[in-house]
């Protein structure tokens, strides 16, 4: 599910919760003075576990390890946030691999999302259940903590200028494919050998 969905979701959940979402366990605030690169990642020590996870009513416990506010989107080699630290090594390099290319062309890639915890995938999903009025409807469009490639560490969701577009001619020769036409933005390491991509399916249900 795309990072500007979700966030407008949890964003509505925190008020109706009592809880501010820019302040989870562990983050820092994006506009406190010295933020920079690292925003909404964890110390300067690099990855850490997953913040001290917490409960809203009945909901499932969640860590929000993974979590970037609308419009906050990361570099490639951002890695000492664990949105990019915590990718599968084969995944990043080819990104990274990727954005330089782009680059070179004029063309910067950013990384709305990445690796998310199983804990906050959980809360995506029910957001998108409470969303589009069921577990089916949600499902085509956020992926269950199951099944999710973001929480394995094996999906991106590029972003900037041009980026999709970019991606979308570019990336199979390195690898990476959209993988739901219904997102454009979501791209995993499934290319064969020879820059082919999989037929897409048509959303995360599909």
């Amino acid at each position: 599910m795309h990072p500007h969905r979700y966030a407008v979701g949890l964003a509505a959940l925190g008020v109706a919760a009592g809880l501010t979402f820019g302040a989870a366990p562990g983050y820092a605030d994006p506009a406190a003075p010295g933020s920079d690169d690292a925003l909404i990642g964890p110390s300067a020590a690099g990855p850490s576990p997953d913040p001290v996870p917490f409960s809203v009513g009945t909901a499932a416990t969640d860590t929000f390890g993974g979590y970037l506010p609308d419009g906050i989107a990361l570099g490639v080699y951002d890695v000492a946030n664990p949105v990019i630290g915590r990718l599968d090594p084969a995944l990043l390099s080819a990104v990274q691999k990727a954005s330089e290319a782009a680059a070179a062309q004029g063309v910067t890639v950013k990384i709305n999302s990445g690796w998310r915890s199983a804990g906050f995938q959980q809360r995506l999903f029910e957001d998108g259940v409470r969303t589009y009025g069921s577990v089916d409807a949600a499902s085509q469009f956020v992926a269950s903590p199951e099944t999710s490639m973001h929480v394995q560490g094996k999906a991106v969701d590029v972003g900037g200028p041009d980026a999709a577009a970019w991606m979308s001619l570019n990336g199979p020769r390195f690898g990476l494919c959209q993988v739901y036409a219904n997102e454009l933005w979501h791209y995993e390491l499934t290319a064969d050998g020879g820059g082919n991509c999989p037929p897409m399916r048509p959303n995360a249900a599909g």
